[in-house]
């Protein structure tokens, strides 16, 4: 399988961050924006596998700014590195104020997605070629980040063993 440059997954999506999208203090909703989060990621890990994908996690999502309401709020996103069937993403989110033109980066997003094939199954992914500082930096330290997300399911996996899904009451 023929290696893939970032470029080639890069996703960029904006909207207006309008009343309906925010909280009593003026400010943009923040599962409202980790749901354009992982829209915007999934566009990029499906133009890089060119397979349907599954998100298999959200490693993180840092809010740095408020995002207020009337600005508009710009996400791009593009995969860092791969393993044999998964693609970490890395998002970032601009906001900008549409009136001074100021703009600030405003949060920043690791998420996991495995392709899969026509048998739902998961399906092998090309590698990456990073090009620019931001994408080498993204890309040689993607495996330190996917250390963390191996002991982190480890927990979760042990946790499950742990929690029960009978009710409280029983």
């Amino acid at each position: 399988m023929e290696p893939k440059y970032v470029n080639e997954s890069r996703a960029v999506k904006s909207s207006h961050v309008l009343p309906l999208d925010t909280n009593n203090h003026g400010t943009m909703f923040g599962g409202k924006l980790m749901s354009y989060i992982d829209d915007i990621a999934a566009i990029s890990a499906i133009r890089h596998a060119r397979n349907l994908v599954v998100t298999a996690s959200t490693d993180s999502v840092d809010f740095l700014n408020p995002i207020k309401e009337g600005y508009s709020v710009c996400l791009e996103s593009f995969v860092t590195w791969t393993h044999r069937t998964s693609m970490e993403v890395f998002v970032k989110v601009i906001a900008e104020n549409m009136v001074t033109g100021e703009r600030k980066l405003c949060a920043t997003s690791f998420l996991t997605f495995v392709a899969l094939g026509k048998d739902g199954k998961p399906t092998d992914v090309a590698k990456v070629i990073p090009q620019s500082d931001e994408e080498i930096m993204l890309h040689e330290s993607a495996p330190s980040r996917n250390e963390i997300r191996r002991l982190r399911r480890d927990d979760s996996k042990r946790f499950a063993k742990i929690f029960t899904t009978k009710k409280p009451w029983e």
